[in-house]
């Protein structure tokens, strides 16, 4: 999904204005503008960068997004919300929700990496935006953290439905292997069981460049198929 556009902050405006849009953007004020400033310095910058709040902010993120879907889908199941959480933790929901936040104009980096286009990378802002939520939880705890989570993501929360995500698991794959520049996933039956109106199909879906096969299985093929690429899309994305 791609978020609106961010808030302004330009660097024309001085860090304390641009800051406290940032702020209301996100439903949090530092108190500690160092803590800040370190979560949004890239390596290229200098040190400290924000490599260590990023890798804390990953673990919050994971266990604050695991919680939120826990409560909004009670009845699904322990695969299936493990791979709604891939979709909304992945590299590019991140950069997405990055870029509506207005990291691009706020991120700290060195000027080879600058001028390379880097605060328009999808890790670089990825990275940061975990970055920034290691801050607020070292800053004020798990629970603020949370509260701001949900600001975050609240247009992704407001409008995600199970059905919807398990209906276009095809496309969604089909769409991250364009993004990687990687050629289409291959779906292979490999055998079909049961009386005709009772078929069960198994169907192997190969992404062999990140060497992933997977095997789906559903009611009828196009079901399978969706079960495969469920699994696929979650693999291709954990290390987002």
């Amino acid at each position: 999904m791609i978020l609106t556009s961010s808030p302004n902050t330009s660097p024309k405006l001085s860090e304390k204005t641009r800051f406290n849009l940032f702020f209301e953007t996100i439903g949090y004020s530092f108190k500690e503008l160092t803590l800040l400033r370190e979560a949004l310095t890239h390596r290229s910058f200098g040190l400290p960068n924000n490599e260590r709040l990023e890798f804390l902010g990953d673990s919050v993120l994971n266990c604050a997004i695991s919680g939120l879907l826990f409560k909004k889908f009670p009845t699904i199941t322990e695969g299936d919300l493990s791979r709604i959480r891939s979709n909304l933790v992945n590299q590019s929901t991140l950069f997405n929700l990055a870029l509506s936040i207005g990291i691009a104009d706020l991120i700290r980096l060195g000027e080879g990496e600058k001028k390379s286009g880097g605060n328009n990378r999808p890790s670089i802002l990825a990275n940061a935006l975990e970055a920034i939520l290691g801050a607020v939880f070292l800053e004020s705890g798990f629970k603020k953290t949370e509260t701001c989570i949900k600001k975050i993501y609240a247009p992704l929360l407001q409008t995600l439905e199970f059905d919807a995500i398990d209906k276009d698991a095809k496309t969604t794959l089909q769409e991250h292997m364009q993004s990687l520049k990687l050629d289409l996933p291959e779906y292979i039956v490999l055998a079909v069981s049961g009386l005709a109106h009772r078929q069960k199909f198994m169907v192997e879906c190969v992404i062999a460049k990140l060497n992933i096969r997977v095997v789906g299985e559903g009611t009828s093929r196009r079901r399978a198929e969706q079960d495969a690429a469920r699994q696929a899309y979650a693999l291709a994305t954990q290390s987002g």
